[in-house]
């Protein structure tokens, strides 16, 4: 059975995780997220799940942790600020190895900023934004098709690994309206058991879920065990899109919603006859540093555009390792790139 629904970018993100078979969510309102915490709180209750509007975000990410120990697919969204007051509770659930689906819908910052879209926050999603020796998986979506889509995926995923997965938006791909097709057959999640999970140990050894080791070099052995995890993660869930990878004279490098006005400047630039082409990373991690380099080969020049004060450009620049030029486009504390000012960067550059 085939839906075709008009929907803004946080309800989509919502229905995602229920065809994932969420069953538990727990949220406090911010700008520009709220509907998608009204949504999960309409939906939840239709299909038997758990809705909670905690009484802070500390709370939800740590009802989240609970949540998922006990082996239910669990989720929370926020908005910057908020996600930044979750931090703590992402390393303990990373430490733990619990799988989960976090969704940082970015607003102007720092500090309360203001309620316009941006992505200040790539740092501390792909970084780690808590403390310790931890990674998170990062998708970025660019319509609200793909907030769906990748919603979905990251429960999927968070469970393969055992590990956080976040769902990077910003405000305008929150609030934006777009259709959004549902073919119901295609949402089939993968549900496993959880041997793990804190169930009640009836006939069996109890479960143990904990980030806390204090036997000598039991914490470093953890985190050993941690990293190659992350090594396996790195290797086989980089996700991106490539435009025009064969002659081009430019790239242009951009993700989520800011993606989609690089890919009309691109085109604009191809239409004057300027050889474009586009690389959009949708995993931002594992970052796709491997198709950067490769392109590195044979273009000369990379035009990373944010709407930050440049972020991700550092991940290029590591990518490229000085082999091609990297030049900067953003625009911070709300202010969108438009078409007309990346083109203009780009004719400028060849």
């Amino acid at each position: 059975m085939s839906r075709k629904i008009l929907m803004c970018g946080n309800e989509a993100c919502g229905e995602g995780a229920i065809l994932a078979g969420c069953k538990f969510y727990a949220g406090y309102p911010i700008t520009p997220q709220n509907e998608l915490i009204a949504y999960m709180a309409k939906r939840m209750s239709e299909i038997d799940g758990v809705f909670v509007q905690a009484e802070s975000e500390l709370a939800a990410i740590n009802m989240v942790f609970g949540a998922a120990a006990a082996g239910q697919r669990a989720m929370t969204s926020s908005s910057s600020p908020g996600v930044s007051l979750k931090q703590e509770g992402i390393s303990y659930i990373a430490g733990a190895e619990l799988p989960c689906v976090i969704v940082n819908m970015q607003r102007g910052g720092p500090g309360l900023g203001n309620i316009a879209p941006a992505q200040g926050d790539y740092f501390q999603s792909v970084k780690g934004g808590g403390h310790g020796d931890y990674k998170v998986i990062v998708f970025a979506p660019s319509s609200a098709q793909e907030l769906l889509d990748y919603t979905f995926l990251a429960f999927d995923v968070a469970d393969k690994y055992r590990n956080p997965v976040l769902i990077l938006g910003d405000g305008m791909l929150g609030q934006m309206m777009e259709p959004v097709t549902i073919i119901k057959e295609n949402y089939k999640p993968h549900i496993t058991e959880k041997p793990w999970a804190l169930t009640g140990c009836k006939g069996r050894k109890p479960n143990i879920v904990r980030s806390f080791f204090l036997a000598e070099g039991a914490l470093e052995e953890h985190n050993k065990k941690l990293q190659e995890k992350y090594r396996t993660i790195a290797d086989s869930e980089v996700r991106a899109q490539i435009f025009n990878p064969k002659d081009s004279e430019i790239v242009l490098v951009a993700y989520g919603s800011v993606a989609r006005t690089a890919k009309a400047a691109m085109e604009r630039a191809r239409a004057k006859g300027i050889k474009a082409g586009l690389i959009r990373p949708v995993s931002l991690w594992p970052f796709p540093s491997k198709i950067i380099k490769d392109a590195s080969s044979r273009v000369k020049k990379f035009l990373v555009i944010e709407m930050s004060s440049g972020q991700m450009v550092e991940d290029v620049m590591l990518a490229v390792n000085g082999k091609s030029e990297v030049d900067f486009y953003g625009r911070m504390g709300g202010g969108i790139p438009g078409e007309e000012e990346v083109l203009a960067r780009i004719e400028a550059l060849v």
